[in-house]
């Protein structure tokens, strides 16, 4: 059940890309503000993360913020000494960041799968509470990663396919962690430090600085402002329900 439950939330991430099966317009301004939307939903998700980290552990997730940082930047390093990535249609620095963008989400997924475990081994109430709620914001998690990818060429089946292959690390770690509930309750604020430091670092070298690139600051700002505040009342409505 638990395997189950937690494949479900992997496959409700590729949800998110079905909006742009009506979007048309793949503009330098729609490329700038899609990577503002994906900006502001991660920049929420993260602050989400943190609050959660601290909250069951302030130092442990701290710790995490700090190898997640560091981590992206050894591979940003590793990454940009090969000039010839190609991830689908994609190559060379689009390749590049859609790898870094979904690499990331995969590493945030860990956490995740964690949770879920944690969760089924309080009971099943809670646990099916918990993989309905992460399920439900795993969708605009899936719609941040197509909102990188398919205004860069990817098509949008490709897009749905790479957001849920950034979610399977959580049927992966759920059993685990529901087997071994305490080992993993005590690593759970480190992931989740781990997986913000890393969504943070992607949004202000990677996300921000294109998005102003291809669109004014005062669209980027406003589009930011607003994911990030959609993200933020989204999960705080899902966790609250």
């Amino acid at each position: 059940m638990v395997f189950l439950a937690s494949l479900v939330t992997a496959f409700a991430t590729g949800l998110g890309a079905l909006p742009f099966l009506a979007v048309h317009d793949m503009s330098r301004r729609w490329l700038g503000l899609s990577n503002a939307v994906a900006a502001g939903l991660m920049l929420g998700a993260s602050i989400m993360l943190i609050r959660e980290g601290v909250e069951v552990g302030s130092v442990r997730a701290v710790l995490g913020i700090a190898l997640g940082l560091a981590f992206i930047l050894v591979t940003r390093r590793v990454l940009a000494h090969d000039t010839h990535q190609v991830i689908g249609s994609l190559e060379g620095a689009d390749a590049r960041k859609a790898l870094m963008v979904v690499g990331v989400m995969t590493l945030h997924s860990f956490s995740e799968g964690v949770g879920i475990g944690v969760s089924f081994g309080d009971g099943e109430t809670l646990g099916l509470y918990i993989t309905t709620a992460i399920a439900v914001h795993n969708i605009p998690e899936g719609l941040a990663i197509s909102l990188v990818l398919v205004p860069r060429g990817t098509r949008v089946a490709t897009a749905a396919a790479w957001s849920i292959f950034s979610s399977l690390p959580q049927p992966l770690m759920a059993v685990p962690a529901f087997l071994f509930v305490d080992a993993f309750s005590t690593i759970l604020p480190v992931g989740l430090g781990f997986a913000a430091g890393a969504m943070l670092w992607m949004v202000l070298k990677e996300l921000m600085p294109d998005a102003l690139h291809d669109a004014s600051r005062a669209a980027v700002a406003g589009t930011l402002a607003v994911s990030t505040g959609a993200m933020l009342l989204f999960q705080a409505f899902v966790l609250s329900g």
